[in-house]
């Protein structure tokens, strides 16, 4: 068989490695970014009810009507921006999706796409598929913030697109008003469309809220904006997302969306619709549930050796294990799966080029149990 990879330097993925390696040894799992929680009663009560009342067919391509008036009602809630649910917003099988239908619409061979390193690892491969090339610009180390010189420096006349993440996974960093200012500008000067994916807009913390690039004309008109339920509802598995963009970047989004998955399972999309409507609640007060969550674990890590600045969005900690050891971090997170019982995420994995730092992800959507006894795991490794 003659097979030639369009992936040729791609393997599987980390989390679906740190995630095996938790289930052979036993571990914690703290890598890959789920919930060991159930998601909420009144949307299982919801799914049960659509799916034993006769919701079972193929719903609209786009997603159903009433899923994406919710949608546009909680934008204009949210960000104070008026969105046509019939022409701007498509339902989607996972953010995954999303971002690579979006990529596939847009990019094509020849086009050059900036991403920003650390970058969550499905959005090259996506580029790839494409034909372009993807242009890998540095976060700033430390406050992991968009370096605005070295990002105008990157755009040419190959220059098509330009990816964002906020809040940031893996680094737990958010944009700032300036950020969406200094990004509009550029992006209006020299052409540019953006994909910015908000899949964790829920989980921002310290009294901050969450930026969208919805909130600004200029980024509006030229953006894919992709968020996902199942981050916002605990149900990962679930797999619904949904992106938002201009009425002429949606019709290019669905002309490739319908032959990727066509459409997303219908009984969820209804219970998702009733849920959003009678429980807005739910996504109102995530962010404190998560920095509850966040502060439990950053409390609990007090005098473990590990150095952590407290992530501002995301269900995500870096932590940095200096202290402890002088290991390249893959190596680190294996011995810690291994040997101390919890699993975690090399952030080196997310780089082109890996600066030389000592840092970790942790996922701390996880119970208080959880979270209790992975920390005492942790602390064990402290110096006396």
């Amino acid at each position: 068989m003659n097979l030639k990879s369009k992936l040729p330097g791609v393997g599987t993925t980390i989390f679906t490695v740190m995630s095996k390696m938790a289930a052979d040894h036993g571990a914690i799992n703290l890598s890959q970014g789920y919930p060991d929680f159930d998601v909420p009663g009144p949307l299982l009560d919801a799914f049960e009810k659509y799916l034993r009342g006769g919701y079972n067919q193929y719903p609209p391509m786009s997603g159903i009507a009433r899923l994406r008036e919710q949608i546009a009602l909680k934008v204009q809630r949210l960000y104070h921006a008026t969105v046509d649910s019939e022409t701007e917003i498509t339902v989607t099988s996972g953010a995954t999706e999303a971002l690579f239908v979006a990529v596939q619409a847009i990019v094509g061979p020849g086009d050059e796409v900036i991403v920003f390193d650390p970058a969550y690892d499905c959005y090259q491969p996506a580029v790839t598929l494409a034909g372009g090339k993807t242009v890998h610009v540095p976060l700033i180390p430390g406050t992991f913030t968009i370096d605005h010189d070295r990002l105008a420096a990157a755009v040419n006349d190959r220059t098509r697109l330009i990816i964002v993440n906020s809040p940031h996974n893996p680094c737990g960093s958010t944009l700032s008003a300036d950020d969406l200012n200094r990004l509009a500008t550029l992006v209006e000067a020299r052409d540019l469309l953006v994909i910015s994916d908000e899949v964790y807009e829920h989980m921002v913390f310290d009294g901050k809220r969450h930026l969208s690039l919805l909130t600004s004309e200029t980024l509006r008109a030229r953006t894919f904006v992709v968020s996902s339920f199942g981050k916002t509802c605990h149900a990962t598995g679930w797999k619904v997302a949904y992106c938002i963009a201009p009425p002429e970047l949606t019709g290019e989004f669905r002309k490739v969306h319908q032959f990727v998955t066509f459409t997303t399972h219908t009984p969820t999309q209804w219970a998702l619709a009733d849920f959003m409507e009678f429980h807005p609640e739910h996504y109102l007060e995530l962010p404190a549930f998560y920095q509850r969550k966040r502060d439990l674990f950053a409390s609990e890590m007090v005098d473990s050796g590990f150095t952590l600045t407290p992530s501002s969005g995301t269900y995500f900690q870096l932590a940095d294990y200096s202290a402890l050891s002088d290991e390249p971090d893959s190596r680190f997170v294996e011995r810690l799966t291994r040997e101390v019982g919890v699993a975690g995420i090399p952030v080196s994995v997310f780089y082109e080029e890996p600066p030389e730092q000592r840092i970790v992800r942790f996922c701390f959507a996880k119970s208080d149990e959880t979270l209790r006894n992975a920390t005492a795991k942790l602390r064990a490794m402290a110096p006396d």
